[in-house]
């Protein structure tokens, strides 16, 4: 029996989708890696959420998780390869071969970080190399490292590292950091940070773990060596959407074409929420409030195909 509704998804999006969805009393399955998506990644507190103050970015989804089990929903634990519209159906495939069908889909899949493409970038994943300051901040405790990309993503993660680490360098491609002033204060105060604009990252290098960093200065074109333990790269996401390619059109920025006022993509009974989407601005209540909205939109979109009716006497 196929389901009513697959949420492919583990974020604010995708459990704010599961939430309404079983309250809806929908029949659904929510498939995610795991529980989180990018807000499990975020270096600093949360400090816009409404109702929470100031939280930390895996207390606010531990909340959402404890939310979502209290629902009437199936979670699987398992990464997508492929998503198909056979007739009035949808199969999903996920990675460890396993097919499932439901009757709409809601892609809330969010975005993974975006890659340098330079040399020793990928030779060094684990060895130095991360994406996640979460995650990987506390192995390089005393050491020197560098933050590439100057936004507030890499700054928030230089504010994080800064009580773990020894030294922090900020290498920026623009001629001026792009963070908020707040930011960019936060992190001056920490003592630790050296910022470095101007600089275009050539490669990476090391012996068995990463040992240093040559960059280009956009303005001298000197090429310069930096002595560093690890590498946190912080220059944006890619939104996660190769499984899903043939159902749905793109953005420049290969974000999913949706419609706002429904979360529907071009093909009938597929909607998306969150960061996957081309939404303009990226924030975990927006996309709370996304997600809400396309499982609202599933459930108005299912009450059309089988209408409820009533005989008159």
């Amino acid at each position: 029996m196929p389901y009513d509704l697959i949420i492919v998804g583990g974020g604010p999006a995708g459990i704010t989708a599961g939430i309404y969805a079983a309250r809806q009393k929908l029949n659904t399955l929510l498939i995610t890696k795991a529980f989180g998506g990018q807000v499990a990644r975020k270096a600093v507190p949360i400090e816009n959420y409404p109702g929470m103050g100031e939280i930390s970015s895996l207390e606010l989804i531990h909340k959402f998780e404890e939310h979502l089990k209290k629902q009437e929903i199936k979670v699987e634990f398992d990464t997508i390869s492929n998503i198909k519209k056979e007739g009035d159906f949808f199969s999903v495939i996920t990675g460890s071969k396993k097919e499932f069908q439901s009757k709409t889909v809601i892609i809330a899949s969010g975005a993974d970080p975006r890659p340098l493409e330079i040399p020793g970038e990928k030779e060094f994943i684990g060895k130095g190399v991360s994406y996640c300051v979460t995650c990987d901040g506390p192995l390089f405790a005393g050491k020197t490292v560098v933050v590439i990309g100057g936004g507030n993503a890499g700054f928030e993660a230089a504010i994080l590292l800064a009580n773990l680490v020894k030294k922090i360098y900020i290498l920026e491609f623009s001629p001026k950091a792009r963070a908020d002033s707040e930011n960019q204060e936060r992190a001056g105060k920490t003592g630790k940070v050296e910022v470095v604009t101007s600089a275009a990252l050539k490669r990476i290098s090391g012996g068995k773990f990463v040992n240093s960093v040559i960059y280009q200065d956009n303005n001298t074109k000197e090429l310069i060596t930096l002595k560093i333990d690890g590498v946190f790269v912080e220059i944006g996401s890619q939104p996660a959407t190769s499984f899903v390619k043939g159902l749905v059109d793109f953005s420049e920025r290969d974000e999913i074409k949706i419609d706002p006022k429904t979360m529907q993509t071009k093909t009938p009974g597929l909607f998306a929420a969150g960061d996957v989407s081309d939404v303009v601005y990226k924030q975990i209540v927006i996309a709370a409030g996304e997600g809400a909205k396309a499982a609202l939109s599933v459930s108005n979109y299912l009450q059309k195909l089988s209408p409820v009716t009533t005989e008159r006497k």
